[in-house]
């Protein structure tokens, strides 16, 4: 499975900032929204997507709970893209 992440904005700081933006898996694009926390015990990050988005993927015969996880490792790891002008160190603590 191939995921791809693309941030459209992020509000909010290294501590904590919601993120929008979309995931594609094998060429079939969908939304989602995150928060990402930072700091006490490390960088976290919780992804939503909505029950249509979770419906499509079934749908495909994707695994809604195994998608998630491989947004959210992606979002942790800053394996995205962004849109221009937004540079991952405004959100990212490294």
């Amino acid at each position: 499975m191939e995921l791809k992440v693309h941030i459209n904005n992020v509000h909010g700081s290294q501590v904590a900032a919601k993120i929008t933006g979309k995931f594609t898996v094998n060429d079939n694009s969908f939304r989602f929204t995150a928060i990402a926390f930072g700091r006490i015990g490390g960088h976290n990050i919780g992804a939503k997507i909505s029950k249509a988005t979770e419906k499509k993927l079934v749908k495909l015969g994707y695994d809604v709970e195994e998608i998630i996880a491989e947004l959210q490792k992606n979002l942790i790891h800053g394996d995205m893209t962004l849109p221009k002008g937004l540079k991952k160190e405004s959100f990212i603590d490294d």
